[in-house]
């Protein structure tokens, strides 16, 4: 049955509502035949340290260069296998502002980059925006309140902001030491294009991805902003006020309200934005937008609207269509009283729309509004126009600061998406799981693989190029066909168009090995897709994160590689022993290129080598494998040489001695480092962990303090996976000379297992 036939029986009758979804014409590409067998398939380990990885970009050379939330970026190159930094904005002379979210997102290049050499980053400087204080552990003043006055929130207003960068190279500079590749961004070449403000100091969703088009527009998505964690899974629409005790007028956080932004004709989050890149810096409008530039309450970058966290999207040069994957709400049921239990959405998006967040999931799947105030529900909201009479749908202003901005009473119509699926098995998308869990003991990661969340990320198109001489591409059966993949369920799928831009066919992706929690994808030059691979853990570098490539496979493999160093660490001189495991499944000749301090030069071409490092450093020893017919893979170790990494130990305590959401739990740090320790430099985050992710909630900072946990809503609660999460890191701060070291360490509690977590009222 063709995949359009199976939509019209989608078509359902909620709160009044009736609407039928897109029917399929004539299928655009869609090849007859059986898909290549999985074994034509292999996943190639590029960089299996890539620290908490976030965005990446391939370079038209088929060097990749990719990001972490924490500021790193990184380059790997396939001409020596070596993975180099070539920036941490922890050192951008405007800082970096990392809480919650916040902190590196995406990373492009430009569709001119062997002209002009321009990347593109989204990322978040420090700005005045508070901080927490180490001398007060009791009191932490990088959480924005949430309850206060405009005068309050507006002390946390703070951008994401998109610039472009010169990507470098330095080797030739004598300021460069001779141990390091010379490739850097130049943080002196930015040119600021486009900031889009923030709520800081509470969570959630910034979206961050980038992508351009055929014509060089460029597209960045936004997420809405919004704290989900006190509406129990549901539409976010709380925008109370309230007389403290001392008689003062109060209001809730305008982040507890997700109109504000997605739902905001005139405000840039929750959205996909297009723009075009003026030679200068800055942007110009182009045509074909949502809104024109003058209309009133609106803003003209807005290309398409009404997204929760549009985490990942693609731009399909060829067409121009976008492909954008919404993510959900955690709501697990339907509740009669609040609206339809939480749902993943991917979208083509062919022209300028709403697509209804936080009002409907579809036109025929609206949510009920919800008075917070008094816990009644009134009607449900109606999606051909959806009334947005929010108390932050105003113009709001303390002195300088804009807080809020008044968009139009009532939102454009809710466009449908082309696939949308909830918890349980989709009826009409039952291609997309719920995936069954490979337990750790079968999994090759040691990790368990699969599950039932949401977390729906938009790949790129395919396009064969029968011309292009690479060994490694794609087969033509994959041309026109667009990748989806899922975050929670460890999955990849191919998904085939019709002439309309609808979805005809969902298949079964042809490689079948491990994708651990996948982040990004993309094809490049070379006709293969280049993968992050987030792994499972919460805001830091888990085991199983790596960056990958998928190759077709015509004749040879690639070898596989692995190394290892005794010792990883000690006082200069010292003389590191390396071994090397290498698999090759054809037999091949093999050639080895070692690199033991990332100069780009080869040092040795044994198998397993001895080196001694005289000077003091963190030295990252690479070893190139090729066989005899070009195709290579590399692997690290890391040596550190004269600083040791400090030892973390964290030790956390409820207050009442047992733990519980909602009440205040007490951290200890110790550090054991051979440098002077100082607790400014210790980071303590709070994470709400489940379906195999976290979303962070708070930070704080010093050896020691208190973290008040947030109660834990009903949707959560529900949930037999959520645990508290708590992070400490720290950086130590060695002699000028050497490099700083990390460490951290990771608690997790849960209420005790005769209780029931208290879900908030």
């Amino acid at each position: 049955m063709r995949r359009g036939a199976v939509l019209l029986c989608a078509a359902v009758t909620v709160g009044g509502l009736l609407a039928a979804p897109p029917v399929a014409s004539a299928d655009r590409g869609v090849p007859a035949g059986q898909p290549p067998a999985p074994e034509r398939f292999q996943k190639v380990t590029l960089d299996d340290e890539p620290g908490e990885p976030m965005s990446l970009a391939v370079l038209p050379d088929s060097r990749v260069l990719y990001s972490a939330r924490t500021g790193e970026v990184f380059m790997n190159d396939p001409l020596t296998g070596l993975s180099t930094l070539v920036a941490d904005f922890k050192d951008h002379p405007g800082g970096l502002y990392l809480h919650d979210e916040e902190g590196v997102q995406g990373i492009a290049v430009d569709p001119q980059f062997r002209r002009n050499g321009w990347v593109y980053v989204y990322y978040s400087p420090a700005m005045d925006t508070p901080q927490d204080d180490p001398e007060s552990p009791l009191v932490n003043e990088g959480d924005a309140p949430e309850w206060g006055t405009p005068e309050d929130f507006a002390a946390f207003r703070g951008p994401l902001r998109l610039s472009r960068f010169k990507l470098v190279d330095r080797a030739d500079d004598p300021a460069t030491p001779a141990r390091e590749y010379g490739w850097e961004l130049d943080f002196d070449s930015e040119q600021q294009i486009i900031d889009v403000t923030q709520d800081r100091g509470i969570c959630c969703h910034v979206g961050g991805q980038i992508a351009f088009d055929g014509r060089g527009n460029l597209y960045l998505s936004t997420g809405d902003d919004t704290n989900p964690f006190a509406s129990e899974g549901y539409a976010p629409l709380d925008d109370r006020v309230r007389v403290n005790e001392e008689g003062e007028r109060e209001y809730r956080n305008p982040a507890f309200d997700a109109r504000r932004t997605s739902a905001n004709t005139n405000d840039l989050r929750g959205k996909v934005l297009r723009i075009r890149v003026r030679p200068g810096g800055g942007y110009a409008i182009p045509e074909g937008n949502m809104f024109r530039p003058g209309q009133a309450r609106t803003r003209p970058e807005i290309y398409a609207m009404g997204f929760r966290n549009p985490f990942r999207f693609e731009v399909n040069r060829e067409t121009g269509e976008v492909y954008v994957a919404d993510y959900s709400p955690d709501a697990p049921d339907a509740d009669p009283a609040r609206g339809p239990a939480g749902h993943g959405r991917w979208i083509n998006v062919t022209r300028p729309a709403n697509f209804g967040w936080p009002f409907c999931v579809t036109p025929t799947i609206p949510y009920r509004d919800y008075d917070f105030e008094t816990e009644q529900s009134g009607p449900y909201f109606t999606c051909n126009r959806p009334l947005n009479d929010s108390r932050w749908n105003v113009d709001t202003r303390v002195g300088d600061t804009v807080l809020t901005s008044a968009g139009r009473r009532y939102a454009p119509p809710v466009a449908w998406p082309q696939v949308w699926y909830s918890y349980d098995e989709s009826p009409f998308f039952p291609e997309l799981g719920p995936t069954e869990v490979v337990p750790p003991e079968q999994s090759p990661n040691g990790t368990a693989v699969g599950g039932d969340g949401i977390g729906p990320m938009a790949g790129p198109a395919y396009h064969f190029a029968g011309r292009n001489p690479s060994r490694i591409k794609w087969p033509s059966y994959y041309d026109d066909a667009v990748l989806f993949y899922e975050w929670s369920r460890d999955i990849i799928r191919e998904f085939r168009l019709d002439r309309r831009g609808g979805l005809a066919d969902i298949r079964e992706f042809g490689y079948t090995g491990i994708v651990d929690n996948p982040m990004d994808m993309e094809f490049g030059p070379d006709g293969a897709l280049y993968v992050l691979e987030y792994g499972d853990g919460f805001f830091s570098e888990n085991p199983d994160a790596q960056l990958s490539r998928i190759d077709f496979v015509r004749g040879n493999r690639s070898p596989e590689v692995d190394v290892s160093a005794d010792p990883e660490g000690g006082l200069a001189p010292l003389t590191v022993a390396f071994t090397s495991d290498v698999i090759d499944a054809d037999g091949d000749r093999l050639r080895y290129a070692w690199d033991f301090d990332a100069d780009g030069v080869v040092d040795s071409t044994e198998e397993d080598p001895t080196f001694t490092y005289a000077e003091n450093g963190v030295y990252r020893a690479t070893l190139r494998v090729e066989d005899q017919t070009g195709r290579w893979a590399a692997s690290s170790v890391e040596v550190r040489v004269g600083n040791a990494a400090p030892v973390v130990t964290l030790t956390v305590e409820p207050v009442d001695g047992s733990f519980d959401y909602g009440e205040p739990v007490t951290f200890t740090v110790d550090v054991q480092d051979d440098q002077p320790v100082d607790c400014a430099r210790i980071t303590v985050s709070y994470i709400l962990g489940h379906d195999q992710h976290g979303h962070p909630q708070s930070g704080s900072a010093g050896c020691s303090g208190q973290i008040n946990v947030p109660p834990l809503d009903s949707a959560h609660a529900q949930d037999p996976d959520v645990a508290a999460v708590f992070v400490a890191t720290y950086a130590d701060d060695p002699p000028e000379g050497e490099e700083s070291l990390q460490g951290s360490a990771q608690v997790v509690l849960r209420p005790d297992a005769d209780e029931e977590p208290e879900p908030t009222p």
